[in-house]
């Protein structure tokens, strides 16, 4: 447990530093969590809530983190023995809930990082997608989420997913995108061909 509360430690430590962290700070961070490996799941847990809690500002490199422990698990233990990873995505769309609360700047390293994973197969394409569609805050599963929190005022990590009835109703009986549909998509593309700088 010790190792837990050093990692904890170097987590808090954040915030004596104003973004963007140094390689040397994401580095330690790294190693206090892959040494804390018997405890991964408070190492998640801890990472999990201070994304929950932090100033907008620290939103990012909250999600660095999980990026590079994830990447070093993998790259260390092999994608098979990695736990983090795994781990991390029972409360994916919970935790980017929170990333999006972000400054509207920075929405686009979210999605970069996404990008990443994606082509790396860090995470399964059915936990990818929903937290790319969560980009925009009028989608379904960010709408119901955050209607969840004003009401009960938390967030359940099964939040509801739109099932298959729902999303044939938002594509036309011809199989086709809708209109609304079709410009969310070209919103999100010119995102990621132009990031904003």
């Amino acid at each position: 447990m010790e190792a837990v509360q050093a990692f904890n430690q170097e987590m808090s430590s954040l915030y004596e530093v104003k973004p963007p962290i140094s390689k040397a700070k994401m580095t330690a961070i790294t190693k206090g969590a892959i040494r804390a490996i018997k405890f991964y799941k408070h190492v998640v847990q801890s990472v999990e809530k201070f994304i929950q809690k932090c100033k907008p500002e620290y939103k990012i490199p909250g999600l660095y983190v999980i990026d590079s422990i994830v990447r070093q698990s993998r790259h260390q233990f092999g994608p098979e023995k990695d736990v983090f990873a795994p781990r991390f995505a029972k409360n994916a769309k919970v935790t980017f809930f929170y990333l999006y609360k972000c400054a509207e700047e920075e929405k686009s390293k979210v999605i970069r990082v996404l990008n990443l994973w994606q082509k790396n197969s860090v995470f399964p394409s059915e936990i990818i997608q929903p937290l790319f569609d969560m980009a925009n805050p009028d989608s379904d599963v960010y709408r119901s989420m955050d209607n969840q929190l004003k009401s009960t005022g938390k967030l359940q990590s099964s939040a509801p997913t739109p099932s298959k009835e729902s999303k044939r109703e938002s594509s036309n009986s011809n199989g086709t995108i809708d209109k609304k549909d079709m410009q969310q998509l070209q919103t999100i593309k010119q995102l990621l061909r132009n990031p904003p700088q």
